[in-house]
């Protein structure tokens, strides 16, 4: 167990280097953080010559590998660092010096238990890619397939373990501060970030991610995921298909190709919606760096440490909100807030109304071509502290990655809209969710279940009345329950009845909401 010393130590050794780049200057405002604790931020700033504004990018660079990502993680969480602030770390640069081929030859021969030459005809030594967890190289198999090596840093896991005990610890301590840090859940993003770093230190969950999303992506020919190489991933290194395209960021060299950039903007909106709403299972990450245009005119993606999951119910609730500030049912989106216990009951939630039709009434009446859905979050959560709504960490990174995906898609196609663009599909899934054949659907589904029930039930009851035996017969005992030989056709012919009187009345309840 690491001592206290050891993590302030940490502590006032990071706070030295977020100070002299100015990180650290917009928190010695915050009212919310106590006198005591602003004032020893000031000391550690003592000497430097502070830029203005703050330097986020080099300050996590500087910190290393591990801050780089918990940047990325902050970055998710404008309620907690403030929207300017996210926006700043929106933009840090996940990349470090190499690390030498020498030791990265150690970790790709130790993983696969032979030598690079034994599995690869050829494999380039210069990194296409250094990032703050692994680097990526280009190699072709023995079979002439050219694929995409990514492996992990040396010593990467002893690093993210030191930072992430003392992230924890500290974060404990904030969260006991006062009851804004408590809502704010500090402990939570660091949960985050270790739930994080945990599938991408481990390049076989990040694999599992990239195929999941394959087979779930399929529906969208235009979409592409990369194909695993299993036979050459483990732990520590990852193998999969070699993506051949122009990134998304150099705009006019897709001009000068002849893409359609509002085609190539329609089928990014519409199969991140396919992941979001309806599979609940997104790439979480979807900047520009990550995504290509394949000589085909298809997206394809890359890099799959950071996924979201939202379930079914969350999704339905999600899109009821949306659909609710669209057409003004501001009564029905603070009932599914109080619903979900988004919102603690001891609120008004006539109040909370009115809070919603304070960000929903501005857009009203406008065009769907002029509203925009990451404005709408944004307003949405803003709302969150007046009425002390825990930290939602699953919607908050699907609101950090809808604002990404509209920015991408508005770079390529200036005029292109979120919501303008996604109507219909929303609309088909609410309907699909929400109508009558997916009620009936869910009646039906839930009745089989019960039904599928009767036999455990039966067999319960077996336990609890057996049938009588011989001896029970010849020799009865006061001191035994005696059971009547048509009990157990007693027990069926009510159990029957029950599920039949359970099933006419889930009939009207269906037909009749009110009965």
């Amino acid at each position: 167990m690491t001592l206290a010393a050891v993590h302030l130590y940490r502590l006032f050794s990071w706070s030295r280097i977020l100070s002299k780049h100015g990180v650290l200057k917009p928190a010695e405002k915050a009212t919310i953080i106590p006198a005591s604790l602003r004032f020893a931020m000031r000391l550690t700033r003592l000497g430097s010559k502070v830029p203005t504004p703050p330097d986020y990018a080099s300050a996590f660079v500087a910190l290393g590998p591990a801050a780089i990502k918990f940047g990325q993680t902050l970055a998710t969480r404008p309620d907690l660092i403030g929207e300017d602030t996210a926006n700043r770390l929106s933009c840090l640069q996940d990349s470090v010096l190499p690390v030498p081929f020498e030791d990265i030859r150690k970790v790709i021969e130790d993983s696969l238990g032979c030598s690079i030459e034994t599995s690869f005809r050829f494999f380039n030594e210069i990194p296409i890619g250094s990032a703050s967890i692994a680097q990526v190289y280009q190699a072709e198999t023995h079979e002439g397939t050219t694929v995409a090596v990514k492996v992990l840093r040396p010593g990467i896991k002893q690093a993210f373990q030191k930072a992430t005990e003392t992230y924890e610890w500290a974060a404990d301590k904030i969260e006991s501060l006062n009851d804004e840090f408590t809502r704010l859940r500090p402990k939570l993003v660091v949960k985050t970030f270790r739930q994080w770093t945990v599938r991408e230190l481990d390049l076989r969950r990040e694999a599992a991610s990239a195929s999941e999303l394959a087979e779930n992506m399929a529906a969208e020919p235009n979409f592409k995921v990369p194909e695993i190489d299993w036979s050459r991933t483990s732990q520590s290194i990852m193998t999969m298909q070699w993506i051949d395209g122009i990134k998304l960021s150099d705009r006019q060299k897709l001009i000068d190709a002849g893409y359609d950039l509002k085609s190539l903007a329609q089928c990014l909106v519409h199969s991140f919606l396919r992941q979001a709403i309806a599979d609940g299972f997104f790439h979480a990450d979807l900047h520009h760096g990550n995504l290509f245009v394949l000589k085909d005119g298809s997206l394809a993606v890359v890099d799959f440490g950071i996924m979201g999951r939202i379930d079914r119910k969350a999704r339905r609730w999600l899109a009821e909100i949306l659909y609710g500030l669209i057409t003004g049912n501001y009564a029905r989106i603070a009932e599914i807030h109080f619903e979900a216990g988004y919102v603690p009951q001891h609120h008004s939630m006539a109040e909370f109304t009115t809070a919603l039709r304070a960000i929903g009434e501005p857009i009203r009446g406008l065009s769907v071509s002029d509203i925009s859905i990451s404005h709408m979050l944004d307003g949405l959560f803003a709302i969150t502290r007046e009425f002390d709504m825990p930290t939602q960490p699953h919607l908050l990174l699907l609101q950090k990655t809808m604002v990404v995906v509209e920015g991408v898609a508005t770079s390529l196609h200036p005029e292109i809209n979120l919501w303008d663009t996604a109507e219909p599909f929303v609309k088909e899934w609410l309907r699909a969710e929400l109508g009558p054949e997916a009620h009936i659907a869910e009646q039906f589904h839930k009745t089989m279940r019960s039904i599928k029930r009767i036999p455990e039930l039966i067999d319960r009851i077996d336990q609890y009345y057996p049938p009588m035996t011989v001896e029970d017969t010849l020799y009865p005992s006061s001191e035994k329950i005696v059971v009547k030989p048509n009990l157990d056709r007693y027990v069926f012919s009510l159990i029957l009845i029950a599920f039949i009187v359970g099933l006419i009345i889930g009939h009207y309840q269906f037909f009749n909401p009110h009965f």
